[in-house]
């Protein structure tokens, strides 16, 4: 029996991926990951993908239709891996600084690594002549993860272990307390990645200061 593509050509509804249809998908996506990250999303090809995939072009089409239909599922897929792995909060845990403190060091760790600075540049070269590509980017991460953090303080309000707050704002102030000391300069290339220690400090300032401004009344 010969290879089987993830839908059959006479079907009108998917049939569910067997494992080798999900292996196949996964090598097609690292492989487009190591071209679009060496060349752009302007200088990659699907014969490159294809190459670096260890596929034929004609198995690359029977799961991705195109170069940008390649591009936004790799970018969605990894994105949202991504934030769903750094956004496991439990509602129950009343420690607050420490849920806190293991969110950011976890985020800053993750958007400090090479890779992903450079999956950011590329993601922003792109969304201009593509904005699907940057709105799923964001859609994937960025707002996953700020509606993951906001039902945990939406959580911790109803507790009353925080005070009352827009908390769809306070999540966002959350995530740019940990950005500010090094995402920017880092998109800029200018600098290294920040040490363990340093990580390790700026994280429990951006804790120490949320919960200054969000903290229960009174403390």
């Amino acid at each position: 029996m010969g290879f089987r593509p993830p839908w059959h050509p006479d079907e009108r509804r998917p049939v569910k991926p067997s494992p080798a249809d999900t292996e196949k998908r996964r090598q097609i996506l690292d492989g487009a990951r190591e071209v679009f990250l060496a060349s752009g999303f302007d200088g990659a090809s699907m014969g490159a993908i294809a190459k670096a995939a260890g596929v034929s072009k004609g198995t690359l089409y029977v799961y991705f239709e195109s170069k940008e239909a390649l591009f936004e599922a790799l970018t969605v897929e990894e994105k949202r891996s991504l934030a769903e792995n750094i956004c496991r909060l439990d509602h129950d845990d009343p420690d607050i600084a420490a849920v806190l403190r293991r969110l950011g060091t976890s985020l800053m760790e993750a958007m400090v690594r090479p890779d992903h600075i450079a999956s950011v540049r590329m993601v922003i070269g792109a969304a201009e002549k593509f904005p699907r590509f940057g709105r799923a980017f964001y859609e994937a991460g960025p707002l996953l993860g700020r509606t993951r953090l906001r039902a945990y303080l939406d959580a911790q309000v109803a507790a009353g272990r925080l005070r009352a707050m827009d908390t769809d704002l306070a999540a966002r102030h959350f995530f740019d307390l940990c950005a500010a000391t090094t995402m920017r300069r880092l998109l800029f290339s200018v600098g290294d990645p920040p040490t363990e220690a340093e990580t390790t400090y700026w994280v429990a300032e951006a804790v120490r200061v949320f919960l200054a401004g969000y903290g229960p009344e009174g403390q």
